[in-house]
């Protein structure tokens, strides 16, 4: 049953670069750079932004799961 156990975690891992790249990205863009520019406030390149970098979620998740599903050929 160690197996079960540790599926979880392992799925948890899969996802964390995903995490380590959208949070950063928004709270930097969102938090320092857009605010003390000329395009701040929420306008077309604002949410332009967001929608660039959510965007990257699903991309992200189908990516993992074309590589999941993947069986390895015989040589």
């Amino acid at each position: 049953m160690v197996v079960a156990s540790y599926l979880p975690r392992a799925r948890a891992l899969v996802f964390a670069p995903l995490l380590l790249h959208v949070l950063p990205t928004l709270a930097i863009g969102l938090g320092i750079v857009i605010p003390g520019n000329c395009i701040a406030g929420i306008n077309r390149l604002t949410v332009g932004f967001m929608a660039t970098v959510l965007g990257f979620i699903p991309a992200y998740v189908a990516g993992v799961l074309v590589a999941q599903r993947r069986v390895p050929t015989d040589a």
